[in-house]
C-alpha cells in the first residue's frame, strides 16, 4: 500500500479535467504531482479550468497551475513539464511516477498514455467529457482490462472535441472528482482493475461498472503486439494534437 504523502502522480493535460483532478489529489495529501502540458491559459476555457484566472491568460499552464496548487497545499511538490506527451517522451515521463491521470482531450494522447503506462506497468485513470456526458476508467498496473478493451484503436476521421462540440463545466468537474477518487483507490490498493464510471449531467445519474477484458486486445492480451508508439498515423496525430 502506498502512503499518499509518498505518492508520485503524473497529470497529463492541465485543462478542464487535469486542473480539478490535480487540486483534489493535492488536497488529499498526494506528495508529488507532475504536470504535462505545453499549452497556455486561454480565456475561453476559464469556466472549467479552475486553477486559472483572467490574469493568467497567455501564461504557460503548467507554471500557473504549479503556483496555484502549492498555494492551496504548501507541502506539495510539483514537477512542471512544459511539453506535450509524444511517442518519444511518453515512457520516460510515465516511468518516473506511481500513477498517471489522463486529462487529455484527444484520442491520440489517450492511446499513447494507455500504451506507455502498460509498457511501464503503471496504473492510469482515464477521463473524458463532452457536452453533458463524461466517463472515468481506472486501469491497474497489471493492465487488464485496459483502455483498448473499450476502444480498440484510433478512430478514423475527426472525432468530436470540447472545442467543436462543447462541454458543460460542472460535468468536467464531476469526472475529474471521479478520477481523483479512483486514483486514490488505486494508490491504496482499494479498487479492482477496470472500474468505469459514467455520468449523465442532464439526467443527473452516475453509474459504476466493471469492464471485462476484450479477447485478443492488442495491449493487455497474452499475445499483445503494441504498435501505437511506432505507427506512422498514430505518431503524426499525437504530435499535432497532444
Amino acid at each position: 500500500m502506498t502512503r499518499l504523502a509518498d505518492a508520485r502522480v503524473l497529470v497529463v493535460g492541465v485543462g478542464g479535467l487535469g486542473c480539478p483532478a490535480a487540486l483534489a489529489l493535492a488536497l488529499a495529501g498526494v506528495g508529488t504531482l507532475g504536470l504535462v502540458d505545453d499549452d497556455r491559459v486561454d480565456a475561453s476555457n476559464l469556466h472549467r479550468q479552475i486553477l486559472f484566472g483572467e490574469a493568467d491568460v497567455g501564461e504557460p499552464k503548467v507554471s500557473v497551475a504549479a503556483k496555484a496548487l502549492v498555494a492551496r497545499a504548501p507541502s506539495l511538490r510539483v514537477e512542471p513539464h512544459d511539453a506535450r506527451l509524444t511517442p518519444r517522451n511518453a515512457r520516460e515521463l510515465v516511468r518516473g511516477y506511481d500513477l498517471a491521470i489522463d486529462g487529455s482531450d484527444n484520442f491520440a494522447t489517450k492511446f499513447l498514455l494507455a500504451d506507455a503506462c502498460a509498457l511501464e506497468r503503471r496504473p492510469v485513470v482515464h477521463g473524458a467529457a463532452i457536452r453533458w456526458h463524461g466517463t472515468a476508467l481506472a486501469v491497474s498496473a497489471e493492465g487488464a482490462p485496459c483502455y483498448r478493451c473499450l476502444f480498440e484503436d484510433l478512430p478514423e476521421g475527426e472525432a468530436a472535441t470540447c472545442d467543436s462540440a462543447g462541454v458543460v463545466g460542472p460535468v468536467v468537474g464531476v469526472v475529474a472528482a471521479a478520477q481523483a477518487d479512483l486514483a486514490i483507490s488505486l494508490l491504496t490498493d482499494l479498487v479492482v482493475a477496470g472500474e468505469l464510471v459514467t455520468f449523465d449531467g442532464l439526467a443527473m445519474t452516475a453509474r459504476r461498472r466493471t469492464v471485462r477484458p476484450r479477447r485478443g486486445c492488442a495491449l493487455c492480451s497474452e499475445d499483445r503486439s503494441i504498435a501505437s508508439l511506432t505507427t506512422s498515423r498514430y505518431v503524426a496525430q499525437a504530435a499535432c494534437e497532444a
